[in-house]
């Protein structure tokens, strides 16, 4: 059997880390890449970057840290896919 069979491509796109995974311990290199960037979209996980962007009500550009949602979870940051 293969992996298309098993796999539909649109419960891929709606897949999200659960709850319990992201506000676990476990250390951001613990996870796999996916879950980690879901996590982080849903903000129960800290961001650190260098790009800068508006969010926030703010009209300055500025580095997104801490726990900032992304638009696809009703977050103030736009989505840059």
């Amino acid at each position: 059997m293969k992996i298309e069979h098993l796999l539909d491509s649109e419960e891929l796109a709606e897949w999200k880390a659960s709850k319990e995974l992201c506000k676990s311990s476990k250390p951001d290199s613990a996870l796999g890449a996916s879950a980690l960037s879901s996590c982080k979209s849903q903000g129960l996980r800290g961001r650190d970057s260098k790009v800068k962007a508006r969010y926030g009500g703010s009209k300055k550009r500025r580095k997104i840290k801490g726990k900032v949602k992304g638009a696809a979870h009703g977050g103030p940051l736009p989505d840059y896919s």
